[in-house]
């Protein structure tokens, strides 16, 4: 099973063949193809290459949905100054398939 290490949106993913994961939002259609041409590393099994070496490689995934992560709570407070400030946030996100890595 042959894996690689792509980024995307700022971070640094781990992937498989036939794997779901969620990446910062991509602004492509549900059901559309995505390239990823950013790859760090392509490995199977003892084979490993990384580096400039992987000037070809490219993963192909499909996007399944779209949506907004769990409600994330920001609590500042600083006591016997009577300050005291809540904040929330949703990330966006994409989650995607990983359909092939060709290297």
């Amino acid at each position: 099973m042959s894996y690689a290490v792509i980024v995307t949106g700022g971070k640094q993913y781990r992937v498989m063949e036939g794997e779901y994961l969620r990446v910062e939002k991509l602004e492509a259609e549900v059901g559309s193809t995505v390239e990823f041409d950013q790859v760090l590393l392509v490995g199977s099994g003892e084979d490993v290459r990384l580096g400039s070496a992987l000037n070809g490689a490219k993963v192909t995934a499909t996007i399944k949905s779209h949506g907004r992560a769990d409600k994330v709570r920001i609590v500042k407070f600083r006591r016997r100054k009577h300050y005291r400030k809540q904040q929330g946030h949703r990330q966006h996100y994409t989650e995607i398939q990983i359909a092939s890595i060709a290297g």
